[in-house]
This record gives C-alpha cells, sequence and structure tokens, in this order.
C-alpha cells in the first residue's frame, strides 16, 4: 500500500539525514561512526539493486513499487544514486549497455562474473536463472527512470536519472552486435516496462526506432539465435509487432496510478 511505502521511504530518508531509527529493537544513527553515512550510502545502494534481483524476478511487478522509493531517495541524496548504478552495472552490464570481451589472461571464471554469471565453487550458474536475474535488474532500471517520488521537495526539478538515459540505453543498444538470447531478453523487458513512458515521451521518433527494430535489428539477432534460444526472441518479435501493428504500448503491469497512493 501507498501508506507502508511513505512509512518504509520516511524510515531510511531519516536515516540518511542523520536522524535516529528504530531497528531491530534498537535505535541506530549514522552519526555514531565517522565513516557511517558512507558505509550506509553503500549498503542502501547494494540492498535496492538485490531487490531487482530477487524480488523483481519473481515478482515482476514489484519494479515500480521498490524503483519509486530507490528514485525518491537518489533525489534526496544524490550518492545513493552514483552508488546505485555502480552495483548495478557490476551485476548486469547489459545495464550500461556493454558486453564485456574476453581479453587475453582473463580465466573463464573471471569471464563469466563480468558478464554477470554467478560462479560459485567454479560452478557457472544455469542459463535460465542468469536470464532471470538480469530480467529482473533491467526491469528495475526501466522502472527506475520514469517513477518520481510524489512527496519530494524538489517539486519541478528534473529526474536524477530520467527517460532521456532510457533512450540512450535503447539507441546505444541497438548500436551493439546482438548476444544471443541475453539481447532478446533484456530488449524485452526494457520496453514492457518503459515503452509506454518512452512512446509518450519521444512519439514519432520511438515509433521509428520500433520499426528499425523489427526491419534491421530483429533479422541480425535471428541470425545469431539457434533454435534452443528461440523462446526469448520470439517473445520479443511478437511484443515488437503487435505494438507496432496498434501503434501503442501497453501501460505496464504493476505501474503506480494515483490511486496507489491514497491506500
Amino acid at each position: 500500500a501507498g501508506s507502508q511505502l511513505r512509512e518504509i521511504f520516511d524510515k531510511i530518508n531519516n536515516l540518511l539525514s542523520g536522524k535516529p531509527v528504530q531497528t531491530g529493537g534498537r535505535t541506530v544513527s549514522v552519526t555514531q561512526h565517522p565513516q557511517g553515512l558512507d558505509f550506509v550510502y553503500y549498503k542502501l545502494a547494494e540492498k535496492f539493486v538485490n531487490q531487482g534481483e530477487e524480488e523483481v524476478t519473481s515478482h515482476r511487478d514489484a519494479a515500480f513499487t521498490i524503483a519509486v522509493v530507490a528514485s525518491g531517495i537518489w533525489e534526496m541524496h544524490p550518492r545513493v544514486g552514483d552508488l546505485f548504478l555502480a552495483h548495478l552495472h557490476k551485476k548486469c552490464p547489459y545495464a550500461v549497455p556493454f558486453y564485456p570481451a574476453l581479453k587475453k589472461g582473463t580465466s573463464m571464471e573471471e569471464y563469466q562474473r563480468m558478464l554477470g554469471y554467478q560462479v560459485i565453487d567454479s560452478k557457472v550458474e544455469e542459463q535460465d536463472r542468469f536470464l532471470k536475474r538480469m530480467s529482473g535488474l533491467i526491469r528495475l532500471y526501466a522502472a527506475l527512470i520514469q517513477v518520481r517520488w510524489p512527496y519530494g521537495n524538489k517539486q519541478g526539478a528534473p529526474h536524477p536519472h530520467g527517460l532521456r538515459y532510457g533512450w540512450r540505453w535503447l539507441a546505444q543498444m541497438l548500436n551493439m552486435e546482438p548476444l544471443a538470447d541475453v539481447t532478446a531478453t533484456v530488449l524485452y523487458d526494457f520496453l514492457e516496462v518503459c515503452g509506454n513512458a518512452l512512446m509518450k515521451q519521444y512519439q514519432e521518433q520511438f515509433w521509428k526506432m520500433m520499426v528499425l527494430i523489427r526491419e534491421q535489428y530483429m533479422p541480425r539477432m535471428e541470425e545469431i539465435t539457434s533454435s534452443d534460444q528461440m523462446g526469448s526472441f520470439m517473445r520479443l518479435k511478437q511484443f515488437v509487432e503487435a505494438c507496432i501493428q496498434v501503434k501503442n504500448m501497453p501501460l505496464p503491469k504493476g505501474a503506480l496510478q494515483s490511486s496507489f497512493w491514497r491506500s
């Protein structure tokens, strides 16, 4: 509910503002240690990213509720935003977007980690689990760039990391050679969550981009996609074609309506 989200936001904001906060039966304050605030900035940004990886992966609609709190905290405490991006890019280079290349002297295990795979005891996680985590992280990012905390004290100020970053992400993505499986997955998640907001903001330019995806980018993706990876490609293809046909991007599931804040 909106009221619960406000309580969570206020508690985090109070902690970062140096006020004492009750947690786990005791009172804590960032002023209790010289590096207290830096530590909390770092851990909080990490927690937001972890929620993309854990919560959004299993409950896709949760992206917006987590994102709106993160966006509001970012607005009030810009350092959290810088650290959020750092944690996000380390876990999910596709949020940059960036495809790390295998360099001479880099071990395969280290390279898998750079690509975002979890490697535990030299065992690389399964592709399906990896793609689900990347989906969760991209969905959180796609939600964050379009939402504002409605009770911020900086009304009228630009979003600290708004839709223009989403437009830039999409343009950069389409300038890169696609990767099998990964590109289709993250592009679909990004468009499903952020397409409606980008359509409203960029209008005709957005539809030119969508046609470019269908006419030029999809054939390049299809070329590198093997038969057992066709699922994510077909899902993206059908979504893009359906949206172009009706010239509309659906409102994403979980998007916060004004009525939410009255709950």
